[in-house]
């Protein structure tokens, strides 16, 4: 289970690295749903071998050793950054301003 602050910190356009049992998964949150409730979930989607890769992960799930928040941006206008599944890596880095 992750801290309050790091679950705080986790919003649209962040790129995060999250730890789990599993491996590592590192990319760019695109969604943050449900607040803080037991059932709230933020979608990180990565490219991954050339392919857009999305997972989404439960906020409270004991599964999920650490998050590393590895980059923020300074503005985000939207709350649901669904329209990078369509973009190139450059328009998402011209938009947001940071990198993919």
């Amino acid at each position: 289970m992750i801290e309050k602050n790091i679950a705080d910190k986790i919003k649209s356009g962040a790129r995060v690295r999250v730890h789990e049992e599993t491996g590592q998964f590192e990319g760019l949150v695109i969604a943050r749903k449900h607040g803080n409730e037991p059932g709230a979930t933020f979608t990180v989607r990565a490219i991954v071998a050339g392919i857009g890769v999305e997972k989404v992960f439960p906020i409270h799930s004991p599964a999920i050793g650490k998050i590393d928040i590895l980059s923020s941006p300074k503005k985000v206008h939207r709350s649901k950054l669904y329209w990078v599944r369509g973009s190139s890596g450059a328009r998402i880095r011209q938009k947001l301003g940071v990198s993919v």
